[in-house]
């Protein structure tokens, strides 16, 4: 099974989506809420090259991007596979 982390907000639209999308492939998650955690914002910066935006995910520890490029891996087919990792 992955490993899958997300930085996130509460107030994030975007966040939200990756999240659904996340659960409907039965995913199981962690998410660092940098709004009340500020102090991971700065391990967030170092893990994404200085991405400040959320969300920011990684799964098992490679640097997928925000919720456009997950949402394009699932598009392309290769979410499934990266999870099932």
């Amino acid at each position: 099974m992955s490993i899958v982390e997300l930085y996130t907000s509460p107030y994030c639209g975007y966040c939200h989506a990756a999240k659904r999308l996340l659960t409907s492939k039965s995913a199981t998650f962690q998410e660092v809420d940098i709004s009340r955690d500020p102090g991971r914002r700065s391990e967030m910066l170092a893990r994404s090259n200085g991405k400040h935006m959320v969300p920011q995910i990684f799964i098992n520890d490679k640097h997928i991007g925000g919720c456009d490029e997950l949402h394009a891996l699932e598009r392309s087919g290769k979410l499934g596979a990266m999870l099932a990792d």
